[in-house]
């Protein structure tokens, strides 16, 4: 359930909302359209909470409200009712309160919805609930669509403008995934882009103009720690009372600045409107030093009588002591820098580079002070001329450049473009004690997005075998000089996320899967099978391809068979393949989208872009993908919000018409949620229900495979619970059902003593295998004509079928086994049984006398055998023939019933029976074949 609508049922409760006193919900003056369509969003989670303008509103919000506002729930402040106390307030998209009617100072009761990070103290009784999103407006879209909660469509266009300007029309880089999957669905609820268009590019007023010139007029950059900063001021025309917010904006999107400041004088005080797009510059702190407030990236203030050219002066003097690196240089920087003195030869620099690696290396003078830089390439160019014996200076780089461990690292970036230098070095009080080079700054996490990589770049390495990654890694360098681009995508990217076992290692092929397969045999062996329909190959690899592999030189490659290397290490070669999981196939698929003529037909199939591949996926969480080329090795690909639903534990379908298309990922999100125990997103639910009928239409092999895979689950009843919530199991058959008793049995199969008792394979062995039972369970209650149409209708292959076919046999057999005592009676009722029915009766039975018999039936009595063989009979001078059956039979059932328990026992029984045999005149007779025998 989603926070805000969990939050909403509670406070829309009888108790909390008809106590004495008003709720209203406020947000900030000047208010753009996030902040009004946030008063809607608000209003309709609460609805007994009055939205209240603020008393100053953006001039293109205004203009949406005198045309559409009509029938819009908002109040007026002034409008509101004298003499009533307002009890709550519903703050959004700000973390300020402004005053109305009937407010008191000391209000304690007080939720905060909003986009921005939460200060770090609350006032007593203040709640706060929100996420860092592109808008505010998307925490409460997300949370009427949960609630499925009917909009209109000028609502839907109002909160379509919310989330579009504060996203800049999702293109800013603190829009999410979530922002796009919000304006999604406010457009399929009729939300207009052309009315969004109109007032978000609302023409300026002519004193907007004019002030914007005066802005663009006055405007400088400044370079803070590596951050370009703008700062402008303006006076406004006398008279003239203009919002300036939307003048802020077009001033960003001009300059592009990691932050803004604008003044605009008005009167005798000047209005104060910041940005920011980086964690490193605050502006609701600049803005609280001249009174104002706001969020970390969006702030304002009214500073009364002071003129905006002296306002200007001081924040330019004051900026820098508001800028504060959220990653220094001490964060990233490597310590213990070597350096070479300039009057060095290059022979002896290059053979330090030789030995330790390193690209350059700092020159400094005999105390140590910084001269230049010397690089790799200097040193390799000097070589060629033939000037090893010269000394460093005549090709290092010159300049006393540096940084310290606490300059940005924006600063260390901005002085490699300006000197080219590869490596700065860093002093600390007149000491060199690190440097901080290129390679430094790639592993820097400088953005969420670098972030993600280098965890899943973290994560191969601890998941795959170093061998296994060093093959993935060769086969994207070769793709690549194809102009391929290869990709992990779906499960095994959605596991490695979740740190769950990586099963099977499928890689997706932007451009010819098959191409690809023939040159990777070209190079490493093996044979590939392909299927050109769909631009699949299986590779299957070599077998001697992982024993080929090997240590050289640090990292893992492959060895031609007639070289060897001198950086070989007999223990790096892998012993024991399997011991670290190593594949002996990886499937190549060509990167594909999928047409459906009608529904539940099988797809067309076209080759596509990855982006396309993955829209075919049935779910976000599956649409996740990792490219695998050298210049963007470990980079995720997330263009429908997997990682966000993968974080948040949600199935969601990607359109409206999955289950449709395809009815059989009803059974998958149910098997899905029960292995990964997330939940089905209430809008995907709610789809389900209209594609049941489509069950009827697709094959039947297609649902048993879904079951099939189901009964591979840890906890298959869990599945089934789901899909007899959906209705699906009904839908597949009236008389199928997950109850209580399911449950109990299917976690008695899961028992490691009982599965070793009926030797029940859950791994692959030579027995019978557990989801036997796991169907053999789900049927059992069934009646036979529900099973038959079953088995037909899911294709059931016969080494399931005979056994589900033969349960009213096994259940005769079970009622017989309650009324028989004697082992020889129920060795006899239970031995014509099929082996693999008998754990079945054991496991559907009630009754533990009949589950005790059955058990010591397993353990005991079926093993039991006579010592006289057929040999012993001959030498009695008996002729082979049906007698034999019979005096076996005998002497097994009397040994069975504790009659006799030794060989001289069962000899002396068989002399009684062929004594018995005598005719009484006393003629013997060979006749044996119709004697009948008699047991003493």
């Amino acid at each position: 359930m989603h926070p805000l609508y969990a939050l909403a049922l509670h406070l829309t409760s009888p108790v909390s909302c008809y106590n004495q006193g008003m709720h209203i919900i406020l947000t900030h003056e000047n208010a753009d359209f996030d902040a009004i369509a946030s008063l809607l969003g608000a209003h309709k989670l609460y609805p007994n909470a009055r939205p209240v303008l603020p008393r100053r509103v953006n001039g293109n919000v205004q203009s949406f409200l005198a045309l559409y506002g009509t029938g819009l729930p908002f109040v007026d402040p002034d409008t509101l009712p004298r003499g009533q106390h307002v009890r709550r307030v519903i703050l959004v998209d700000t973390q300020s309160l402004t005053y109305v009617r009937g407010m008191s100072k000391d209000i304690n009761d007080v939720l905060v919805i909003d986009h921005h990070a939460p200060p770090d103290v609350l006032p007593v009784g203040w709640r706060f609930q929100g996420e860092t999103l592109g808008a505010t407006t998307t925490l409460l879209v997300e949370a009427l669509s949960a609630r499925l909660t009917p909009i209109s469509r000028v609502e839907a266009t109002l909160m379509l403008a919310g989330i579009y300007e504060d996203t800049g029309s999702l293109t800013y880089a603190a829009t999410s995934s979530r922002d796009l999957r919000a304006a999604a669905w406010l457009i399929e609820q009729g939300a207009s882009l052309e009315v969004v268009a109109d007032f978000l590019e609302h023409p300026l007023t002519a004193m907007q103009q004019t002030i914007y010139d005066a802005l663009k007029e006055h405007a400088e950059t400044l370079v803070i720690d590596g951050h370009p900063v703008v700062l402008s001021w303006a006076e406004s025309p006398p008279n003239t009372d203009e919002e300036i917010s939307t003048l802020a904006h077009k001033l960003r999107d001009l300059f592009d600045p990691s932050a803004l400041f604008v003044l605009v004088g008005i009167g005798n005080n000047t209005q104060f409107v910041a940005r920011s797009s980086t964690d490193d510059i605050n502006v609701a702190e600049v803005a609280a030093h001249f009174g104002g407030g706001g969020h970390d990236r969006a702030a304002a203030a009214l500073i009364r009588h002071r003129h905006a050219v002296d306002v200007f002066t001081e924040l330019r003097d004051l900026l820098p002591d508001f800028v504060r690196p959220r990653v220094k240089v001490r964060n990233v920087m490597s310590l213990g820098v070597r350096t070479v003195r300039a009057s060095e030869p290059i022979h002896a620099v290059y053979q330090h580079m030789l030995r330790t690696g390193h690209e350059g290396f700092p020159v400094v003078d005999p105390e140590g002070n910084i001269l230049g830089l010397v690089t790799r390439n200097a040193v390799d160019r000097a070589r060629q001329h033939q000037w090893e014996y010269q000394p460093v200076e005549r090709v290092m780089q010159h300049g006393a450049v540096s940084v310290s461990p606490e300059d940005s690292v924006e600063r260390v970036r901005a002085l490699m473009i300006q000197t080219g230098w590869g490596q700065i070095p860093v002093v600390e009080k007149g000491e060199l004690i690190g440097v901080v080079t290129r390679t430094d700054l790639i592993r820097l996490p400088l953005s969420e997005t670098n972030a993600v990589q280098q965890d899943i770049i973290r994560r191969m390495e601890h998941y795959f075998p170093a061998p296994l990654l060093a093959l993935i890694r060769q086969i994207g360098e070769l793709a690549a000089q194809q102009g391929y681009n290869v990709y992990f995508v779906g499960g095994i990217v959605r596991d490695l996320l979740l740190g769950h076992p990586l099963v099977d290692l499928d890689i997706v092929v932007e451009g010819h899967a098959i191409t690809l397969g023939k040159m990777l045999v070209d190079k490493f062996g093996g044979e590939i099978h392909t299927h050109s329909r769909f631009g699949t190959v299986k590779w299957t690899l070599p077998a001697e391809l992982w024993e080929k592999w090997q240590m050289a030189n640090g990292k893992w490659q492959m060895a031609a068979p007639e070289e060897s290397s001198p950086f070989q290490n007999p223990k790096s070669k892998i012993q024991n393949p399997k011991s670290q999981h190593l594949p002996d196939f990886i499937d190549l698929v060509t990167a594909r989208t999928e047409f459906y003529e009608h529904p539940t037909a099988l797809p067309l199939v076209e080759r596509s872009s990855i982006k396309q591949d993955l829209h075919r996926r049935d779910f976000t969480i599956n649409t996740l993908a990792i490219r695998l080329d050298p210049q963007r090795w470990g980079e995720l690909l997330d263009f429908y919000g997997g990682k966000a639903d993968l974080e948040a534990g949600v199935i969601r379908v990607l359109h409206s018409l999955s289950f449709i298309d395809d009815p059989t990922r009803i059974l998958r999100a149910a098997r899905f949620e029960a292995r990964l125990g997330f939940h089905l997103d209430l809008q995907s639910e709610s789809l389900i229900a209209n594609a049941l009928p489509m069950l009827d239409r697709i094959t039947g092999g297609r649902i048993r495979h879904e079951l099939d895979l189901i009964f591979r689950e840890a906890r298959p009843e869990a599945a089934l619970d789901r899909l007899q919530a959906f209705g699906a199991l009904a839908h597949i058959h009236p008389e199928l059902v997950s109850d209580a008793w399911l449950h109990e049995r299917f976690a008695r199969l899961r028992q490691p003593e009982n599965l070793a008792l009926w030797n029940i394979a859950t791994d692959g062995r030579e027995s019978i295998p557990i989801d036997f039972y796991y169907w053999g369970l789900f049927f059992y209650r069934l009646s036979p004509g529900a099973v038959e149409h079953l088995i037909k209708r899911l294709l059931i292959p016969r080494r399931i079928s005979s056994g589900l076919r033969a349960l009213p046999t096994l259940k005769e057999t079970l009622a017989k086994l309650e009324t028989v005592e004697r082992p020889s009676q129920i060795v006899t009722l239970l031995e014509p049984l099929a082996e693999e029915l008998l754990p079945l009766g054991w496991l559907a039975s009630d009754d533990s006398t009949i589950r005790a018999k059955l058990e010591q039936y397993a353990r005991e009595w079926r093993h039991v055998q006579c010592e006289i063989t057929g040999k012993d009979l001959k030498a009695l001078g008996l002729p082979p023939s049906p007698l034999y059956r019979q005096i076996f039979e005998t002497l097994r059932a009397a040994r069975l019933d504790g009659e006799i328990t030794t060989r001289a026992e069962e000899e002396r029984r068989v002399h009684e029976i062929l004594l018995s045999m005598q005719p009484k005149n006393n003629h013997p007779t060979n006749d044996h074949s119709t004697t009948r025998l008699t047991t003493t």
